[in-house]
């Protein structure tokens, strides 16, 4: 079908179009803006009074096909000058358009998606590109997954695609199947059931892709994937990491992704299934480049009552890492965790702990938190903000991080919103400590 873009596009798109005109270099080449994954946008122009004065631009028409869950990606100084939103569809469709007016500047399907009558099961219909794709900027590459059929339905293959962000043509080398190429302790990737959902992230070169489940109803694994982006033939030199092998589950499926200190990617996974001991799932882990695990209680952090967590299906791995520094704070360098089981949790990123107590813990919500949430610091203190529950009212709140030794988690501010929605917040700065506006 063709639709506009979601209202969170069109905003991103008058926001981008604001920043453009400023001459800002702005470019969002990934999920939440940054590495961190903190959902913080900085631009001189978004003063607090000129965002309660944003109107919709009537004159952006960004007119697509397909359902649209990825968050859009912008990027200055594409074809012609001209500065471009791209964004990824369930149909499988590539958009570049122009931020200015929301015209195509190029468009690549990459494959026929794959109807929901064709897989075991599914929320969504078709499917297609679900993951944030991500840009890397020193070799002008769009990264992202697509589930694919080559034959109708009866094939169903995840490949990982190197587009050129100013053509959409397709790297030479590229794409990546990863069934082809994905092995771990003997476990193969299996396309027809696996469901790439979590945002992409590039760390030190390596493109890391993340898999989960479509609805829990297979014996699916949690994946992460690891590619070399400047290889000329990525496809030899997979790496792949499986949780759950003697059983199932662990899903990396939470929307914010891979998330990266500049060194380690980090990932959370979700509920495994009766494993005889613990296998991966409910966690926080730090890899080491490839993706490699070590296995050490240094590089994961599980809460005591995984196996509770398990029986409940109450997924830590619903939101994604979100990395913060909290300076003051012993320590400082920290992982937020947010779980199906209404809380956060804070663990100590230079040493996760294995299976421990968190640092601190606080429920946080009414009601089941699947989304990501966003930080930010002001001269008073450091923020986590989220959408707080899913039922009727929408409740965006903000707790504080405590500078203390250890810190804590303490109360904020939040607004009650009738209206509702299901998306996942983010930040505008003017400097990064002014003028805060949480979306």
């Amino acid at each position: 079908m063709k639709s506009l873009l979601s209202i969170f596009c069109l905003v991103l798109a008058i926001f981008f179009k604001a920043v453009a005109l400023a001459s800002a270099q702005v470019n969002v080449t990934q999920f939440h803006n940054h590495q961190s994954r903190d959902g913080l946008y900085m631009d001189p122009a978004f003063t607090q009074s000129a965002a309660a004065n944003l109107t919709r631009d009537l004159n952006f028409d960004g007119t697509i096909v397909g359902n649209v869950y990825a968050q859009p990606l912008y990027i200055e100084g594409g074809p012609g000058g001209k500065a471009m939103i791209i964004v990824a569809t369930e149909s499988n469709n590539v958009y570049a358009l122009d931020a200015g007016n929301g015209t195509i500047i190029w468009q690549r399907n990459v494959g026929e998606p794959v109807s929901a009558d064709d897989l075991v099961c599914t929320k969504l219909d078709p499917m297609g590109i679900t993951g944030t794709p991500i840009v890397d900027l020193a070799s002008r590459a769009l990264f992202l997954d697509a589930m694919i059929t080559p034959d109708g339905g009866t094939t169903k293959k995840h490949l990982i695609l190197s587009l050129n962000v100013d053509t959409g043509d397709i790297n030479p080398g590229w794409p990546v199947d990863v069934e082809a190429t994905a092995t771990y302790n003997g476990i193969h990737f299996d396309p027809s059931i696996q469901m790439q959902r979590p945002a992409l992230g590039i760390v030190g070169k390596i493109l890391y892709v993340g898999y989960g489940s479509m609805r829990d109803c297979s014996p699916f694994h949690g994946w992460l994937v690891g590619v070399p982006i400047d290889s000329p033939d990525p496809s030899s030199l997979v790496t792949a990491w499986a949780a759950a092998t003697k059983t199932r589950g662990g899903a990396i499926w939470g929307v914010g992704g891979i998330a990266s200190d500049g060194k380690n990617p980090f990932v959370t996974t979700g509920n495994t299934f009766s494993p005889p001991d613990w296998e991966g799932g409910e966690a926080v882990i730090r890899f080491q480049p490839g993706p490699i695990f070590s296995g050490s209680p240094a590089d994961y952090w599980v809460p005591e009552n995984w196996l509770t967590l398990d029986g409940l299906d109450f997924d830590l791995g619903s939101s994604g890492p979100l990395l913060v520094d909290v300076p003051g704070a012993t320590p400082s360098h920290l992982v937020v965790a947010l779980s199906k089981d209404l809380k956060m949790y804070l663990v100590n990123r230079d040493n996760l702990g294995g299976i421990s107590a968190p640092i601190a813990e606080s429920v946080v919500a009414s009601s089941t938190i699947i989304q990501a949430a966003v930080t930010y610091r002001t001269n008073q203190s450091t923020y986590v903000a989220l959408r707080a529950n899913n039922d009727g009212n929408t409740v965006l709140s903000a707790l504080r991080i405590t500078a203390t030794n250890p810190p804590t988690i303490a109360s904020g501010w939040n607004v009650d919103r009738s209206a509702g929605g299901c998306g996942s917040p983010f930040v505008t700065s003017t400097d990064g400590n002014n003028n805060m506006v949480v979306w």
